[in-house]
Order: structure tokens, then C-alpha cells, then sequence
């Protein structure tokens, strides 16, 4: 199969256009930069040229492929509202070239806010995108498929490997410019996590299966780590005091972080397994990897 393959220079792009050339597919994958280009066409990929906001890219880019996996997006949290409507309007594009095709499109989402009090499930239904939680990838998908287009999401928890750590990336920051590394109340608030390769081949397996069946959860940590846990290795890595804050004080600590900080965001990947024949490969955790994280050297 023919891929085109949004963001595929990226932290998780670029492993699905790995593993999608490992298994024998075609790779059409989409850069903005002429830099990162370089290492995609060595990978073995087709390089095709375009953006979010080129929306001509992508409907030539759908146009000529069998296939596409959308996991572009833009992570500069401070325009976090925007770059959710133009991820929003980048499926749109998508999904009309796709539409009538039975050509399949999955797109990426989050297993935030999925449920209360328990682990979300493939079953669960994401909330409505808000002023407070503008992410509409998952609702953009769900309008493709009521028009008939072979459309499902995979959910990602925070994705890491050795170079990056999904929002853990972000407490590192924070602790960086804080001088501390800190965690609400107890810190027993608990993320789920998968390594970036055993996420890309639940990308690759569900582009091969029916996309009717998703969504898909690419988790391997199911039950989740203790925030605790994480503010402990930041801190001992970066040599700093590791202290617990309340909500109210972790509001101007963390900034936009606060609400996720003091949140469960764990969910269940048994659907996923079950029904892909997915078996994580025996990469390394969360906080393996992040107690091996190069960027603290720097």
C-alpha cells in the first residue's frame, strides 16, 4: 500500500514511516522542511513538500495515496486553540479527498479526558472539543465517517523514547526554569505511556485493518505513573528539590500544564490488542527511559 504520511519528520511520524517501510509498504511523506527531508528520503520514503496550512499539499498528497495516517501537529502550546483548528481543518481537507474512495484515513487523538475515576477505554467517547480542551481531531473524524469515509483514530498517552517524553518533556522544562520539581498533593495522578515504536505499529496494523472496528489505543503502561514518580526522577536528574504543591499553587507553577498535572490520564489498550494481534516489543517504560533522557545533559 501506497502511505501518505502527515508530520513525517516528526517525533512519531517519523516511526511510522519506518515501520510502514519495514513491512513492505510505500511511503509518501509530507515535510515542510528541506532539512528533515533529507533523512526521510534516506529512510527510503517519498519526499512530497507541503504543510498544515498548505492545503493544496494535502489533498495532492491524498490524491496519491492508497492510504493516509494524519500525525502532524503543531505542539507550540501557547497557540494551542489555533493549532487545533487548523489539525480540525487539515482532516477536513483530508477526509473530502478521501470521501467515496474507501480509501482508509486514521487519525491521531489523545486519551485525555476520556473518563472519571477509572481507566478510558477504545469504547469511550472524547468530550465534545471546548474552549477549555480545543482538540477536535477525534470529532473531525467522527463527522468523515458519518459522510461515509473510511476514518478511525489512534489514541496516544504520552509517547517517549529516549529524546522525548510526550508532556513529561514540558515538567522538565518547567523544573529546568523553576529550580524545582514538583507534582500536586500526593502525586498519585497517573499517565499511561507507550514508546514511540511500539505505537508506530499500531498505526501500521490498524492502516490494515478494517477501520470500523477502532479506535485504537496504542498503551502499553495501562495502569499508568504516578506523577510522583516522574517529578522524582526530574528532579534527581536535574538535581533539584522535588516538592509537592496544592491545585491552587500548581495553577501559576505549571501554567497551562495544571489541569493535566492533577489528572488521571491512563487508559486500557485490551480492545486494541484483542482485536490487532498487538503485542508490545519489549521497549523500554517511561521512567526508564526518562532516567536515561539525553536532554538533561544539555
Amino acid at each position: 500500500m501506497r502511505v501518505f504520511v502527515t508530520g513525517a519528520t516528526g517525533f512519531i511520524g517519523s516511526a511510522v514511516v519506518k515501520e510502514l517501510l519495514a513491512t513492505g509498504h510505500s511511503v509518501l511523506g509530507l515535510s515542510r522542511s528541506r532539512d528533515k527531508a533529507k533523512a526521510l528520503a534516506a529512510a527510503g520514503a517519498e519526499v512530497f513538500h507541503g504543510s498544515l496550512e498548505d492545503t493544496d499539499s494535502l489533498k495532492q498528497g491524498a490524491a496519491r495515496a492508497d492510504g493516509v495516517i494524519h500525525t502532524a501537529f503543531n505542539h507550540d502550546f501557547s497557540r494551542f486553540a489555533e493549532n487545533c483548528e487548523l489539525d480540525r481543518r487539515a482532516i477536513e481537507v483530508i477526509g473530502a479527498e478521501l470521501e467515496g474512495s474507501q480509501r482508509p484515513l486514521l487519525v491521531t487523538g489523545g486519551i485525555g479526558f476520556l473518563a472519571k475515576e477509572r481507566p478510558g477505554t477504545e469504547a469511550d467517547v472524547p468530550p465534545s472539543p471546548s474552549a477549555a480542551y480545543p482538540r477536535a481531531s477525534e470529532a473531525a473524524a467522527m463527522a468523515l465517517a458519518e459522510k461515509g469515509v473510511r476514518v478511525t483514530t489512534v489514541r496516544l498517552p504520552q509517547v517517549h523514547d529516549r529524546d522525548r517524553h510526550g508532556l513529561v518533556t514540558g515538567l522538565v522544562a518547567i523544573a529546568r526554569d523553576k529550580g524545582v520539581s514538583a507534582y500536586v498533593g500526593d502525586g498519585s495522578a497517573r499517565w499511561s505511556a507507550v514508546h514511540r515504536l511500539d505505537a508506530a505499529r499500531v498505526y501500521r496494523l490498524a492502516l490494515e485493518h478494517d477501520t470500523g472496528d477502532g479506535p485504537w489505543h496504542a498503551i502499553t503502561e495501562e495502569q499508568g505513573v504516578p506523577l510522583k514518580d516522574i517529578a522524582e526522577v526530574i528532579g534527581r536528574r536535574l538535581n533539584v528539590p522535588v516538592v509537592s504543591m496544592t491545585s491552587e499553587k500548581a495553577k501559576d507553577h505549571f501554567g497551562w500544564f495544571a489541569s493535566f498535572v492533577a489528572t488521571d490520564l491512563h487508559a486500557s489498550s485490551k480492545r486494541t490488542r484483542e482485536r490487532l494481534g498487538w503485542t508490545p516489543g519489549g521497549q523500554p517504560g517511561l521512567l526508564d527511559d526518562l532516567e536515561h533522557a539525553s536532554y538533561f545533559q544539555s
